[in-house]
């Protein structure tokens, strides 16, 4: 988990504040935490009713389902626009960054005719 919190850190720190591409990868590193939540109590469901524990397997099956939603709910938030979003950034980003490039070598190549 705290491999995960680091992930989270590092997507904070390459990414540009207010960005769809920021959301996106913390979208990504919300879901991988819950993956990792949803593994964890189902083994817990399953290690409680082999121990017949049926009252914790119960709880536990109550969290597990929780967790099931927020990440469905964290894939509908990515699918209806944050994605797209976040694609069309980075296409716009390459577009700026191709524009750049043919200003300085334009630059280039009068300096070189004078």
């Amino acid at each position: 988990m705290e491999g995960l919190t680091k992930e989270g850190d590092s997507i904070m720190e390459e990414t540009e504040p207010n960005t769809m591409t920021r959301d996106a990868g913390i979208i990504m590193a919300a879901q991988k935490v819950e993956h990792y939540e949803i593994a964890t109590y189902g083994s817990l469901v399953q290690l409680a009713k082999t121990l017949g524990r049926n009252d914790a397997a119960e709880i536990l099956h109550q969290t597990l389902e929780e967790e099931k939603q927020a990440d469905e709910k964290l894939t509908e938030i990515a699918e209806w626009n944050v994605n797209q979003a976040a694609a069309q950034e980075a296409g716009e980003e390459d577009e700026e960054e191709e524009n750049e490039n043919d200003e300085e070598k334009e630059k280039v190549e009068s300096e070189e005719e004078n």
